[in-house]
C-alpha cells in the first residue's frame, strides 16, 4: 500500500469502481444533457439528465417495467426490449424539449452491438440526436428478435426450451412469435402521445 505525505486517497466511488470522475467531468460540463443508460440483472433504466451547478436534474426517464403497460410479454432485458425502451425514452425526451444528448454508459465497456447501443438506436429512431456510429448498433435481426425466434425454432430438447424461454412462456408468448410481437408493441409506443 502506498504511504507518505504525498499519497492521496482516491474518492470512495472511484475506489469502488463505480464512477470515472474524469469522464463524468467532461460530460457534466458539456452543453448537452446526458443520455444515461444503466443495465442491471433485472431491468434496463434510461434517463435524460441535465447537469447544473447545484446538481443533476432528470428530464425524462424510461425503464423496462413500463413496457408491460404497452403489452410487452417478452423479457425486459433482451435486445428488442432495450430498443423499445430507447424509443420510449427518446419520445419522452423530445416531449420534454430535449433535441440533443450525449451517451453516458458509466463504467460499461464499449462493445459493438450490445444492449446499450440498442437503446441508443431506439432513441435515434425516436428523433433524439445522440452522436453514435451506425456500425456499432445491433443488426435489425437482433433488434426485432428474429435471431431469438430462429434459435427457439432450432431447439430440439423440450426441457431446455422451457428452461430458456420460461419468462416468455409464463407470460403467454411463444418465442417464435417475438418479431411480430415486437412490431405490435413498437407501433403502440409510436402512436401513443407522451406529454
Amino acid at each position: 500500500m502506498a504511504k507518505g505525505p504525498r499519497y492521496r486517497v482516491p474518492y470512495r466511488r472511484r475506489r469502488e469502481k463505480k464512477t470515472d470522475y474524469a469522464a463524468r467531468r467532461v460530460m457534466a460540463t458539456a452543453d448537452r444533457p446526458r443520455f444515461v443508460v444503466r443495465i442491471s440483472e433485472r431491468k434496463i433504466l434510461v434517463q435524460v439528465v441535465r447537469s447544473e451547478i447545484e446538481g443533476d436534474y432528470v428530464v425524462a426517464q424510461a425503464s423496462s417495467n413500463e413496457l408491460k403497460s404497452y403489452g410487452w410479454n417478452a423479457s425486459g432485458k433482451n435486445v428488442p426490449a432495450a430498443y423499445l425502451i430507447g424509443v420510449l425514452a427518446g419520445k419522452k425526451a423530445k416531449a420534454a424539449g430535449v433535441e440533443h444528448a450525449i451517451l453516458d454508459m458509466g463504467l460499461k465497456r464499449f462493445t459493438a452491438g450490445n444492449k446499450v447501443f440498442a437503446v441508443v438506436k431506439g432513441a435515434l429512431d425516436a428523433g433524439l440526436d445522440i452522436p453514435c456510429d451506425s456500425d456499432i448498433t445491433p443488426s435489425p435481426e437482433r433488434i426485432n428478435g428474429s435471431i431469438i425466434a430462429e434459435y427457439a425454432e432450432q431447439m430440439e430438447d423440450p426441457l431446455e426450451y422451457e428452461r430458456r424461454f420460461s419468462v416468455y412462456l409464463r407470460r403467454g408468448l411463444r418465442p417464435e412469435a417475438l418479431p411480430g410481437h415486437f412490431e405490435e408493441v413498437k407501433a403502440r409506443i409510436e402512436e401513443n402521445e407522451i406529454e
